[in-house]
């Protein structure tokens, strides 16, 4: 029997903003978690970047809202296949945080740690070049707690569990080390492009 192009209709094209087995997420943005949700006030909240570094150096919620802002617009990608676009977040480089302590020369990954005790491992590479941000606000409002308010660690181009919720600091290292999900399975970079999601993609 022959088929026609009315009954097969047209292929929907992919959009070439998605990596390879995401899909578009539309207004949702799901929650998820790997701990209970915290509640930390800003009047205790800190930021602390400590390791190999000449001096480590922290910030209180009024110290970082002083620095000078930058924002992210784009999309964001999850390990668990869901992509959402058209993004805006605002906050601080890393950039900017990493001009305030002098790296040690042997300096090659930091591992992001979040008030929980959460962590989560990155090359210096992959914070460092507008790549990464310590964010409070997202599409004009100020960052839920359940996203990781008040604030979050921003990695857009690695999968969103690089993403620290509730970050607390980075501590620079030599050599790398396994974060949470590292350790329990997840791969060590994670990039969405190359579907890096487990340990052996």
């Amino acid at each position: 029997m022959a088929i026609t192009r009315g009954f097969t209709g047209r292929r929907k094209t992919r959009d070439p903003r998605l990596p390879p087995g995401q899909y578009d997420a539309g207004a949702d943005w799901p929650v998820l978690n790997a701990e209970a949700t915290p509640r930390i006030g800003t009047d205790r909240w800190t930021f602390t970047i400590d390791g190999l570094v000449e001096q480590p150096v922290s910030w209180t919620w009024a110290e970082i809202q002083a620095l000078p802002r930058s924002r992210y617009e784009g999309a964001i990608h999850c390990v668990t296949t869901w992509s959402k676009f058209d993004m805006t977040f605002d906050g601080v480089s890393v950039d900017t945080l990493l001009e305030a302590v002098s790296l040690s020369p042997d300096a090659a990954y930091v591992m992001a740690t979040s008030h929980t005790g959460y962590a989560t491992n990155l090359p210096l590479e992959d914070v460092t070049g507008g790549k990464a941000w310590v964010v409070w606000t997202v599409d004009g409002s100020p960052l839920t707690t359940e996203h990781g308010g008040p604030a979050r660690l921003l990695v857009p181009h690695l999968y969103f569990w690089k993403s620290a919720k509730w970050v607390s600091g980075l501590r620079v290292m030599a050599s790398d080390e396994p974060g949470f999900w590292e350790r329990n399975g997840y791969h060590d970079r994670g990039d969405p492009w190359l579907e890096q999601r487990y340990q052996g993609d």
